[in-house]
């Protein structure tokens, strides 16, 4: 008779809930992350001084491909089933995640957040923990993703360059809300960021899930600076290589010793190679206020791009006037325009 009350957590987890989840059909070595630390802790400040908090950490969080359906929060057998629930149900909500979990290895107990009667809580023998697909279903509905489009989108896979860098907890909340959000029709999204969360970084994912997945085929990202157009193109935006290119301003010499501003439309040729499909372009460089000279942007017709993207929309240039707004009225007929800015 095997003696349950003298387990240590770690025990309960190895010996009742790892194998309750691999006979559910979960691989343990790819949709099943245990002690996961998913924060760095609160950093407090007291004059001079500095201090970081606990690092919130769940003892599993399982994923389908790279979304995380559900957290397990594993008690001793001292404990009941759901000693854990409280402390589950408070990761989940940080986490976004739909299914909880609490368990002491003699069953779990199920807390579903997409339940609105009875069922929101119930008790499940070892053998009754639902499958990845039971799960993903769940996710589904509590991300109101119901088109193929959504689905598709939603199991593309983050961009990974062999780092093993991933995006932290919040740039993956950002980045799934925002991609389910324009899934499911959405065309216009303001996403808030402080400073030095990683912005530049959650953008790329964003635009990668979807260019990846083909929901969204070529892509205009404009920002204020030269300096943010170049950081972007040298930094995260780096892996869409050849796809990229910048669109810029063209200034030509008269022939009198002077420059002047010519319209490439006027001049015959393109402002970039259409065959690229990310674009990257300073806002303010393609509008001229010079009379009789058309404006850059406008060597693109309405309907070229699926997705824009404004960096810093924010600024001082966001004025009903502002050089951003006139390139989106001209391309109104994009499906999805996405606007970013620091808190």
């Amino acid at each position: 008779m095997i003696n349950k009350k003298s387990f240590s957590e770690r025990d309960i987890c190895s010996k009742f809930i790892s194998p309750a989840l691999k006979n559910a059909g979960w691989d343990l070595n790819k949709q099943v992350l245990e002690e996961v630390a998913f924060t760095d802790g609160k950093i407090y400040v007291r004059g001079k001084l500095t201090a970081r908090g606990d690092r919130k950490r769940a003892d599993y969080i399982l994923y389908y491909q790279d979304n995380p359906v559900a957290v397990i929060e594993a008690k001793d057998n001292k404990h009941s089933i759901r000693s854990g629930i409280q402390q589950a149900l408070g990761y989940a909500q940080i986490l976004d995640i739909p299914c909880v979990f609490s368990s002491n290895g003699d069953g779990f107990l199920f807390h579903d957040r997409t339940a609105t009667d009875a069922s929101i809580e119930i008790e499940l023998q070892l053998d009754e923990f639902p499958s990845p697909e039971a799960l993903w279903k769940k996710y589904k509905k509590y991300k109101n993703i119901a088109t193929p489009t959504g689905e598709k989108i939603a199991l593309q896979k983050y961009f990974s360059d062999g780092t093993g860098r991933k995006p932290r907890y919040y740039q993956q909340i950002a980045v799934n809300r925002t991609v389910e959000a324009i899934a499911n029709g959405q065309n216009r999204i303001i996403l808030v960021m402080a400073t030095g969360t990683g912005k530049t970084y959650t953008a790329f994912q964003i635009i990668y899930r979807l260019w990846k997945s083909r929901t969204k085929k070529r892509i205009l990202f404009l920002a204020d600076r030269t300096a943010l157009v170049d950081q972007t193109r040298k930094g995260d935006f780096k892996h869409f290589k050849d796809k990229m290119t910048i669109i810029k301003k063209k200034v030509i010499t008269n022939g009198q010793g002077k420059d002047e501003l010519v319209s490439n439309k006027k001049r015959g040729i393109d402002t970039a190679d259409k065959a690229y499909e990310v674009f990257l372009g300073l806002y303010q460089g393609l509008t001229n206020n010079e009379p009789g000279i058309e404006d850059a942007y406008k060597d693109f017709s309405p309907d070229f791009f699926d997705l824009i993207i404004i960096d810093e929309c924010h600024r001082g240039s966001a004025n009903e006037d502002s050089a951003w707004r006139e390139i989106l009225t001209y391309f109104q007929s994009s499906n999805s325009y996405w606007f970013d800015r620091y808190s």
